[in-house]
């Protein structure tokens, strides 16, 4: 069965397409590591067209709707960011990639911006809460999308208000495998107890992040530590800390964590050994969900009698 559309969520180093019905169904699903930074400039369109070309029909031309750093500056299309707070989608901003292959057409939804507290940035995100909204239209609190660069995002009204970036998830990858840490930790290792009493750690005392980091090398050193209970040890310290500086926001609010895969679970874990009742939403079900309000959006744009 040929889909009715294609949804499209290519970041910075996945690439993950989804083909769409027309009741919000998925038909079928292709996920790849071709992020943005693994596809050279010129072949993205042979790069999507690999992984959905089977979907596509040569009668027609297929709608792809796409977020993620697939709009940035350094992708296919720039899609200029928009100024919260505002709507995660509304009428204006989309980009229309240039394609050659008139199986399809390629909309691009625009990131979102803020400059206060402090000037940030998202792609892709905007589009997870406005799937967010789709099934809780009137949640006024936080929601976490836990990843790479995890997104605290305070939302009120069916508006994203204000947002802040933590890019522990990287800091963790770039810790395990750069720095000297790497000859103490095991990346495919894991304990539990470790990673709770971990959180506890980096929550009591944020400050102190870089020595505690440290003593694990001396841990492993001086008493053996296994790198399995290192590793954990790591994410915790990291996650506590984040935990820590952003408690204000979520402490007392309602929250809602969209993700999927170990670092949402990571998060979720953390926040169950801190107490917080949380909701948990796939990032999946969020993003194609939002994927499909982006499309209604634009066909009201390029329809407005319609």
């Amino acid at each position: 069965m040929k889909p009715d559309w294609i949804a499209v969520d290519w970041g910075t180093t996945n690439l993950r397409a989804w083909a769409m019905l027309e009741d919000g169904t998925v038909g079928s699903r292709a996920e790849s590591a071709l992020g943005m930074v693994h596809v050279e400039p010129g072949r993205f369109e042979a790069t999507l067209e690999s992984m959905i070309g089977g979907w596509l029909t040569d009668d027609r031309s297929t709608q792809v709707v796409a977020c993620g750093m697939v709009g940035a500056d350094r992708g296919w299309v720039h899609a200029p960011y928009r100024e919260a707070p505002c709507t995660p989608i509304a009428p204006g901003g989309f980009a229309l990639a240039p394609v050659r292959d008139r199986r399809m057409n390629v909309v691009v939804v625009p990131g979102l911006m803020t400059v206060t507290p402090s000037p940030d940035v998202m792609r892709g995100e905007e589009t997870q809460i406005a799937g967010l909204f789709s099934g809780s239209p009137e949640f006024h609190g936080i929601a976490c999308l836990p990843g790479t660069h995890t997104k605290w995002v305070s939302v009120r009204s069916g508006q994203i208000a204000e947002f802040q970036t933590f890019m522990t998830g990287e800091l963790f990858d770039i810790l395990g495998s750069k720095s000297i840490l790497r000859h103490s930790v095991d990346p495919r290792g894991w304990d539990g107890d470790a990673f709770s009493e971990a959180i506890l750690l980096g929550m009591s005392d944020p400050g102190m992040i870089a020595a505690r980091l440290f003593s694990l090398r001396s841990e492993s050193l001086i008493c053996g530590l296994e790198p399995a209970v290192a590793n954990a040890r790591l994410s915790g310290i990291l996650i506590g800390a984040e935990l820590a500086s952003t408690r204000p926001l979520w402490q007392e609010r309602d929250l809602i964590v969209v993700g999927s895969g170990k670092a949402c679970s990571a998060y979720g874990s953390a926040l169950r050994v801190l107490g917080k009742e949380f909701t948990e939403i796939d990032s999946e079900r969020a993003v194609t969900a939002g994927l499909g309000h982006a499309r209604r959006v634009f066909g009201q744009m390029a329809c407005p009698d319609g």
